[in-house]
């Protein structure tokens, strides 16, 4: 299994704090948000490569950084070749910007660099084995103002993926969907034919609810939280929250 860490947004609500620092590389916790992220990747046995996908602007910042970090997986960073938040690719094509450059042909985990969360993904495997499909995570969301803000999805008694909305005015659920998926090898030519007819290649979970229409996708459901770094107020609640 491979694992991408999306790292290549320009994260224009947290200037100035990010102007000249990407968002993953951010400190919580007296270490840069990818770290912790990278930490949860190290317990998963079957990740043997991480891309980190980041922009032309970050490229040598990231770059700095892997110099000093010890790392117990490899890890590539790769550029796509942006300069700015107008230029960005958006996350489904630097999702295929890495298949195509790294020739990926095996099962693919997918994480957000902004998000940082308490479930472990070797757990997020463990189903994903189990189940034999494609699958996403989901946790429940009461506060609707929340879930306007993320992808929301309804599932039958077996925990498959009946619809999915990217932030719905109208939910139909509380479950919502953070940026943590799981595709089969056989799905990732599929992210190809997404973008080949003209489908929103911007927030990741936008696949979804194209790819339900094609093949089963599971949801994992997780307890305990999960931040979604988007705004300096979030930024330092999670700062507080783990002590620096």
């Amino acid at each position: 299994m491979k694992c991408i860490i999306l790292a290549a947004g320009y994260a224009t609500r947290l200037y100035p704090l990010t102007k000249d620092k990407p968002k993953p590389l951010l400190e919580i916790g007296n270490k840069p948000i990818l770290s912790h992220i990278l930490d949860k990747v190290y317990k998963v046995d079957c990740i043997d490569e991480i891309f980190v996908v980041t922009n032309a602007k970050f490229y040598s910042t990231f770059l700095k950084w892997l110099q000093h970090y010890k790392s117990k997986k490899r890890i590539q960073i790769i550029n796509d070749g942006t300069t700015s938040n107008e230029s960005r690719l958006g996350a489904i094509k630097d999702i295929q910007y890495v298949i195509d450059y790294s020739g990926i042909n095996d099962d693919l985990m997918i994480l957000a660099g902004d998000n940082l969360f308490d479930f472990e993904l070797s757990n997020f495997v463990l189903f994903f084995k189990k189940v034999n499909a494609d699958c996403i995570t989901t946790h429940e969301i009461t506060d609707i103002n929340e879930l306007r803000r993320t992808g929301v999805i309804e599932i039958d008694s077996n925990g498959k993926v009946i619809s999915f909305e990217e932030k719905p005015q109208n939910p139909k659920s509380t479950f919502a969907v953070p940026p943590f998926y799981i595709y089969k090898k056989e799905t990732i030519p599929l992210v190809k034919k997404y973008l080949a007819e003209g489908n929103n290649h911007d927030a990741p979970g936008n696949f979804i609810p194209w790819l339900i229409k094609i093949k089963d996708v599971y949801s994992y459901k997780f307890s305990g939280h999960r931040y979604d770094i988007g705004t300096e107020e979030s930024y330092n609640m999670v700062k507080k929250l783990f002590g620096g």
